[in-house]
């Protein structure tokens, strides 16, 4: 079974940073691509960015130029650098790995950003 931890949420005030790490207990070149998902209170779960093993990236609109997603394959680890941070980024943030048709998920670190 593949697990996924994150880590790294937490408060933080509007204009700040944080930086989420998704470990993982599989080789991540296995996976086709892996993506970071959010969901605030009373919302659907969104897209944030997603990375694939040639490192192509694609982010959701309200993230764009604000946050990076990255990889370390060999750490097996993918990382979500979060700037500029905005109160409508509060959310809980979930890690997600995808091969072929096989998707797993992380339980998501919470992200509140508040002054």
């Amino acid at each position: 079974q593949v697990q996924l931890v994150e880590s790294g949420g937490g408060l933080v005030q509007p204009g700040g940073s944080l930086r989420l790490s998704c470990a993982v207990s599989r080789n991540i070149l296995s996976f086709n691509d892996m993506s970071w998902y959010r969901q605030a209170p009373g919302k659907e779960r969104e897209l944030v960015a997603d990375i694939t093993i040639s490192r192509n990236t694609h982010y959701g609109d309200s993230v764009k130029g604000r946050f990076t997603i990255s990889r370390d394959n060999a750490k097996n680890t993918v990382y979500l650098q979060m700037n500029s941070l905005k109160p409508e980024d509060t959310g809980v943030y979930s890690c997600k790995a995808r091969s072929g048709l096989s998707v797993y998920w992380g339980q998501g670190t919470q992200v509140t950003v508040s002054s």
